[in-house]
């Protein structure tokens, strides 16, 4: 068994911004002193904009895969997932070679490896038994949120991948920043990053053509979602640093690594003597603000995004001296 390693597992659909986010996380908390190894798990990802400290196509490769089973992308991502899970002694070596390093792990985006296969719950499960402490960040294209058909969908799946997973998870609405590239959306952000009564949705949806005789079925789902009562977002952009610390704030609750390690009670207490203990743009003022204002002018920051920004550098100064 490998000595004790925190992380986090970057799970969603095809386009929601995983592989950009593993950059922009991995940057943050490199700024913050943390020894950070980003692991490319997508054996179809060829162009990455970080420097992985571990590549599967090292191991397997889709093109590869294609051309030697004659199957598609999707069945040989099936296969590679599957060739990892029964060579996971290559994974754990190369994460034995890094020491005290936090890992990112950047998973590839198609769906059913995360609701209907177990290959991805095996190798995260393998993980853990070499004592890995993760947890999963599920990431969903915050475009969605114009689409009351799509949202309930996506909500859907989030919830489907949690329960497959079985590891705790941070939710994340990605791409906050052009939420409304689509138009304005039908509900306050909080609505949607809250998951609230989705029945406020089906009358949004009923309006639509070819929907109308569906009706029962979208109650439905929209009761499962509901009942359950799981699924929640934080927003996220890669360009806001605030929206990413609320992220990693919420998933080093969710590994334990704010249990492990003195450096994030040193953290916050920097956050909470520059703004305060529970600031009130922490999960949506910010977003909110900086993104869903028309008159707001391009470049302009809040006064917590300055504020943030002045911690953060405060806190490499710091590392820097260490």
């Amino acid at each position: 068994m490998m000595e004790t390693r925190f992380g986090q597992v970057v799970l969603g659909p095809p386009g929601s911004g995983k592989t950009s986010y593993c950059k922009a996380m991995a940057r943050l908390l490199q700024g913050l002193g943390r020894k950070v190894a980003v692991i490319n798990l997508d054996p179809a990802n060829d162009a990455l904009p970080y420097e992985a400290a571990a590549d599967i196509q090292e191991l397997v490769c889709v093109e590869e895969v294609m051309g030697v089973q004659g199957v598609g992308p999707n069945g040989a991502l099936v296969f590679c997932m599957e060739l990892l899970q029964h060579n996971m002694e290559w994974l754990v070596n190369k994460i034995k070679n890094l020491p005290k390093h936090y890992l990112i792990f950047d998973f590839p985006g198609q769906a059913e490896l995360y609701s209907h296969h177990t290959m991805v719950r095996s190798i995260l499960s393998s993980l853990e038994k070499e004592g890995a402490r993760l947890c999963t960040v599920y990431l969903v294209d915050s475009h969605y949120a114009n689409d009351p058909g799509k949202y309930i969908s996506a909500v859907m799946l989030t919830l489907n991948s949690m329960l497959m997973m079985e590891l705790p998870t941070v939710n994340v609405l990605s791409k906050v920043d052009a939420v409304e590239k689509f138009g304005s959306l039908d509900m306050g952000l909080d609505f949607y990053t809250e998951v609230m009564d989705l029945d406020y949705l089906l009358d949004y949806l009923g309006n639509a053509p070819g929907t109308k005789k569906y009706h029962k079925l979208n109650k439905a789902m929209a009761e499962v979602v509901t009942d359950y009562s799981l699924v929640s977002f934080l927003p996220v952009s890669v360009e806001s640093h605030s929206t990413l610390l609320n992220a990693m704030k919420a998933i080093d609750k969710a590994n334990g690594y704010i249990y492990g390690s003195g450096e994030e009670r040193n953290i916050q207490r920097l956050l909470s003597c520059a703004v305060g203990a529970e600031f009130e743009h922490d999960r949506l003022g910010v977003p909110r603000d900086t993104f869903m204002r028309e008159e707001e002018e391009e470049g302009e920051k809040s006064e917590d995004e300055d504020k943030l920004e002045a911690v953060l550098e405060m806190l490499a100064r710091q590392n820097e001296k260490t």
